[in-house]
């Protein structure tokens, strides 16, 4: 396996396992901050706008909204204007876990960037936003990547 295909999977599960662990002490499981988070940015979206800003699809946007219905943290609602559409609403619940949430994905990232000088951490970014451009533009030209990075269990 290429050398950077190899160290970003491994990073990749280890950051993710990391992540999973943290909001779990928050009662979420892994993928639930991201679409939490896109609603703290613009409430009443639609599963496919979620989807769009996340880069998932919608069916695991629907799948992973219900669980989040269930658990009180969203409510699914019909459009007043257009009843064939289906917004995501935040409920109180959904809404006061931004901060802590919020701060636990900052101490996450402290922690694990701790070791890394500032401009260490200036480089870090820059190269991983190059990537995800690069990345980005494969998908976007119609070369294989399939994967939802929402995780849905």
């Amino acid at each position: 396996m290429p050398e950077l295909l190899d160290l970003h999977s491994k990073t990749t599960k280890v950051l993710r396992a990391a992540a999973d662990a943290a909001m779990r002490r928050h009662g979420l499981r892994l993928g639930q901050d991201h679409l939490l988070a896109t609603l703290w940015e613009q409430d009443g979206r639609t599963p496919g706008e979620v989807a769009a800003a996340a880069n998932v699809t919608t069916p695991a946007v629907t799948k992973l909204a219900a669980r989040m219905a269930e658990a009180g943290l969203l409510t699914r609602r019909r459009d007043e204007r257009d009843n064939r559409l289906v917004r995501l609403w935040l409920t109180d619940a959904g809404r006061a876990l931004q901060e802590p949430i919020e701060a636990e994905r900052r101490l996450l990232e402290e922690q694990i960037t701790e070791d890394l000088t500032a401009t260490e951490r200036k480089h870090l970014m820059s190269a991983l936003a190059k990537i995800h451009r690069s990345a980005s533009t494969l998908l976007s030209s119609g070369a294989p990547m399939g994967h939802d990075d929402m995780t849905v269990e």
